[in-house]
């Protein structure tokens, strides 16, 4: 039986608004593109404009051979899961699509594959071609499409869990060999809940709004088996969407480029920032703690999150920036994570309400390892702990080392999961799939039984952020913290939205840094640093 492979994507620049997709057949054996679709549809939404490359691509397979198997690969994480049969279909704009697409073939000629969004770039330029042409009032036309041209051959992904140290390092030399950036194209992140690990998550694209449905299926694909995340909503109907018609499809020939799906070397500018003559650069990631080598300042905390007059006298990165006065030492927060308890490596939620567990014989042997990195820096000058049993047994191994006290903040503690604590994330989507999706979907909704938010959590971090950086006004501490926290305090630094949470990975043990200038400016010096960890 002969095998496809469709590779389909949508996008809507506004969501909704002007909106298109894109879908490519390939053979399942070479690779090698046989036939292309796009249309522009006019205004949609992300997932309207997803399932209508879906069609296209099915019905451009079915058209070669009704016969084949086909295999569907998206990076809609809300389109693989609801035409896997995993996610509920609840929007009535979704269910005829998906009801549709389903009737093109069989159920057991057809299977789904989430892919990231990297490996979806022939798709991904196809709808992007489709908008453009729409913008200027004409049909997307298969003659003028570069799509397979721009596509670079994809490179095989290192295999490896998420977040596995030795796949990244995989993927960095396959990079360099290719001479392509060793940053993924998008993030690979985990939840913010503690001891959780980490699954892939859709950055929005240039073509595709950071609506609600696009963050709530990020947060569902950077969803482990946690200490936090599933399912996500979709959004509303899309106003003026046209109905399911097929696009224009185009054969390619067999010379074609095979499976495009790599993201292009990306240029780097040559130039550095001047330094402020108030702030000198850091040379390492070794002097990120040290209070005296400090960096350029970067995003001011956003409104509502503390030291709002300050943002009145803001540096920028403007011409003249350099003659800033100098500010003195900034007050300097070295995060760490605790180490390892029982709960960790099994994945479960583990925040302010439940067992309350101590470390680990592996989570003990890892606090002692970092209180010797802290050592040899020699830069910590005070110890503050969230007043959780992990994080004070880690704090108390760093400061016997440091022959200092530990002082503890209630403000430093991890978020309440409510019901949901020492549950993994299987067994919540299991027992409370709706109150999981609403709070995947929206930073105000709370885990079942009351919990905490995640905007709950922010607006105490950034009062205890406020409180401890005037405290320690020119000194470096130590805060002996958790999961959410940690990325909270980074997320307020850069000014980045509550969906980040979910858009980065935070060991056991790790270290990141932050500094805190007289002018309401934050920079982040350090992040998810294990080095110390090795042996």
């Amino acid at each position: 039986m002969r095998e496809f492979i469709v590779e389909a994507d949508g996008g809507s620049r506004g969501n909704p608004g002007p909106a298109g997709y894109g879908a490519v057949v390939l053979d399942g054996a070479t690779g090698k593109a046989l036939t292309e679709a796009a249309e522009y549809i006019g205004v949609a939404t992300n997932n309207v404009a997803e399932y209508r490359g879906l069609l296209a691509g099915l019905r451009a397979a079915r058209a070669l051979d009704p016969s084949a198997r086909v295999h569907v690969r998206m990076d809609s994480k809300l389109v693989i899961e609801q035409m896997s049969g995993r996610w509920k279909i609840k929007h009535p704009d979704m269910k005829p699509l998906a009801t549709e697409a389903r009737s093109l073939y069989p159920p057991d000629q057809v299977t789904y594959e989430w892919i990231p969004r990297e490996q979806n770039k022939h798709a991904d330029r196809l709808a992007n071609e489709a908008m453009d042409a729409g913008a200027k009032g004409r049909p997307w036309s298969p003659s003028r499409s570069r799509a397979a041209l721009d596509t670079p051959p994809a490179t095989p992904e290192p295999s490896g869990p998420p977040g596995d140290a030795a796949a990244g390092a995989a993927r960095a030399r396959a990079a360099l060999a290719e001479g392509r950036p060793t940053g993924p194209a998008k993030p690979v992140a985990a939840p913010a809940g503690d001891d959780v690990e980490a699954g892939a998550a859709r950055e929005p694209g240039a073509h595709e709004a950071a609506g609600p449905e696009s963050s709530a299926a990020a947060r569902e694909a950077a969803a482990p088996a946690p200490e936090s995340s599933a399912a996500a909503p979709e959004s509303s109907a899309a106003a003026g969407s046209r109905g399911a018609g097929a696009g224009p499809v185009r054969q390619r020939p067999s010379s074609a480029v095979a499976g495009s799906r790599a993201a292009g070397a990306a240029s780097v500018p040559a130039e550095a920032a001047a330094p402020s003559e108030g702030r000198p650069t850091t040379s390492s990631a070794g002097h990120a703690l040290s209070e005296q080598s400090t960096t350029t300042a970067g995003e001011g905390r956003p409104p509502g999150s503390g030291g709002g007059t300050l943002n009145k006298q803001r540096a920028s990165s403007a011409p003249g920036w350099s003659a800033a006065p100098d500010l003195g030492a900034p007050a300097t927060l070295v995060l760490l994570r605790h180490g390892e308890t029982p709960l960790t490596p099994q994945k479960r939620f583990s925040g302010s309400g439940g067992t309350n567990p101590s470390l680990s014989a592996a989570g003990r042997q890892q606090a002692h390892r970092v209180a010797e990195a802290l050592a040899r820096r020699g830069t910590i000058q005070a110890i503050v702990a969230s007043p959780l049993a992990r994080t004070r047994e880690t704090a108390e191994i760093v400061a016997a080392r440091l022959n200092l006290d530990v002082t503890l903040e209630d403000g430093l503690r991890e978020t309440d999961f409510g019901a949901w604590e020492g549950l993994t994330f299987g067994e919540v989507r299991e027992r409370y799939p709706d109150d999981l999706d609403a709070w995947l979907a929206d930073p105000e909704a709370h885990p079942t039984g009351g919990g905490e938010s995640f905007a709950e959590t922010a607006t105490r971090i950034a009062a205890t952020r406020d409180k401890l950086t005037a405290a320690y006004a020119g000194r470096t501490v130590l805060l002996v913290t958790h999961v959410t926290p940690i990325k909270t305090f980074v997320r307020l630094a850069l000014g980045a939205p509550p969906k980040s949470l979910f858009r980065m990975e935070l060991s056991a043990a790790s270290l990141s840094a932050v500094a805190y200038y007289a002018d309401g400016n934050a920079s982040v010096r350090l992040f998810n640093d294990t080095s110390h960890l090795r042996p």
